[in-house]
């Protein structure tokens, strides 16, 4: 099996110009960056993919060993920078995406030479001194839910996730994306996310790195995202307009209006 088929690799844009890796969140997929990624197909080389498990990956290709944590994402982002030649890219990722960024720029430094982080956190629960933003009971409970019902727990929270209520056709995109993913897959991905802690990994990070946060994101609150941009190096924080936690979707022109921001400073 080819990288390219097992994580359903899309290139688009200028060859030969500086890439853009773009990563999709939990129980999503490339599609959520149709409305952003496009708007850098005039200057960049634009890579879409799907994180083995999502979308129109390889399904076969899952290993509960490998993806039981999120170093194995981390070294599919790798294979498929390697697979393509990329070096000094710009790796856009959200929500747990970010954080599987900051580990695969561990991995490759020459291959990530930038890190966009949209709505990151390092670690989900609270802990001593460290506000995450959910209780160990509030997270036991998401994962007990989502393993007794994953259709319900998915119309559940999709509109907690996206925010926007006055806007249903983005909860409903976000809930019919959670109910395409593979039930089993969803519940051992949740855990890995949800229950991952990656604070220790933020200091070592050497590369410029732009923190995009959403107002009134109720998976991944500011004081979180203050916490990254603290504990990144010389990190830019830009804090957005958009509301819930999917401005990609919600909020596409600042999306791209900010990380042309970021870009046209470095």
């Amino acid at each position: 099996m080819s990288v390219r088929e097992r994580n359903r690799v899309r290139e688009s844009g200028v060859a030969g110009a500086r890439p853009m890796v773009f990563a999709h969140g939990f129980g999503c997929d490339q599609s959520m960056w149709r409305f952003v990624a496009p708007e850098f197909e005039a200057d960049h080389r634009v890579v879409l993919f799907d994180h083995v498990g999502a979308g129109g990956s390889d399904l076969s290709a899952y290993d509960p060993d490998r993806y039981g944590s999120l170093r194995g994402y981390a070294a599919d982002v790798v294979e498929i920078c390697r697979e393509l030649g990329l070096a000094d890219a710009v790796f856009v990722g959200h929500s747990v995406s970010a954080m599987i960024g900051v580990l695969a720029a561990q991995q490759a430094p020459d291959a990530i030479g930038a890190l966009v982080m949209v709505g990151p956190s390092p670690r989900y629960v609270d802990d001593e001194g460290y506000a995450g933003g959910f209780s160990r009971a509030d997270v036991a409970a998401l994962l007990e839910s989502l393993d007794s019902n994953h259709l319900g727990w998915s119309a559940a929270m999709a509109p907690v996730i996206m925010g926007n209520p006055d806007r249903p056709e983005l909860a409903a995109e976000l809930t019919n994306s959670f109910c395409r993913t593979d039930p089993e897959i969803a519940r051992r991905f949740a855990r890995v996310t949800f229950l991952s802690d990656n604070r220790a990994d933020l200091p070592g990070v050497a590369v410029p790195t732009l923190v995009l946060q959403c107002s009134e994101d109720t998976i991944a609150p500011e004081v979180v995202g203050r916490y990254v941009h603290e504990h990144v190096p010389g990190s830019v924080f830009t804090q957005l307009a958009a509301t819930g936690h999917c401005p990609n979707l919600s909020a596409p022109e600042e999306t791209t209006a900010a990380i042309r921001a970021f870009l046209g400073a470095r």
